[in-house]
Formats: structure tokens, C-alpha cells, sequence
């Protein structure tokens, strides 16, 4: 099970942000935020990228306004960055990820 959580936004959809093991290097960890209509969507469409065993459950670590905005402003509305990284440090695409 992936640590994370989520938050719900005005319109009625949500941001979910997830700490998932990276799946070229499964010692790397990664935050991937994700926005979608409900929850169960956004984990549907970590699942159809190849994060088949995310999940969420409760709220641990629930989505910062830094990751919010970030996800709202990809045209993709799925963005991931290394879990320990600055909050400087910039966002990638979900295409990038199989590239670092």
C-alpha cells in the first residue's frame, strides 16, 4: 500500500498524491499527484500505467498547494517528481518517467 492522500477541490474533483516505488528501480521512490473526477479514477489511471498495486488508504499525506497547482497546470493532470526532493525542484510529465 502507497502512502498518500488526498484532497478535494471546489469544482468536485480531486487531487491524489501517492508515494509509489519508481517502476524501472524499485529502490527509488517517487510522488506522483494525479487529478481526476474521484478517487477511484485516479488510482485507475496509476494502474493503467503499470502502478498495479496502488492504493490509498486514509489521509496520511495528502497533496501540498505546491503539488495541487503543479497538477493543475500539466495538461496531462499527472505529474511525479523524487519523493525526497526540494520543493524547488521541478515537476515532470508521467511520459518522462521511464526516461530517468
Amino acid at each position: 500500500m502507497a502512502v498518500g492522500g488526498f484532497s478535494k477541490l471546489p469544482s468536485g474533483t480531486v487531487v491524489v498524491a501517492l508515494a509509489l516505488t519508481h517502476p524501472a528501480d524499485p529502490a527509488h521512490r517517487i510522488r506522483v499527484v494525479v487529478h481526476a473526477l474521484n478517487r477511484q479514477r485516479a488510482l485507475t489511471r496509476l494502474s493503467n500505467l503499470g502502478f498495479r498495486g496502488a492504493r490509498i488508504s486514509g489521509n496520511a499525506e495528502p497533496p501540498t498547494p505546491d503539488e495541487i497547482s503543479a497538477v493543475l497546470h500539466h495538461p496531462d493532470g499527472l505529474v511525479w517528481r523524487d519523493y525526497r526532493a526540494r520543493t524547488s525542484d521541478p515537476w515532470h510529465p508521467i511520459s518522462a518517467l521511464n526516461r530517468v
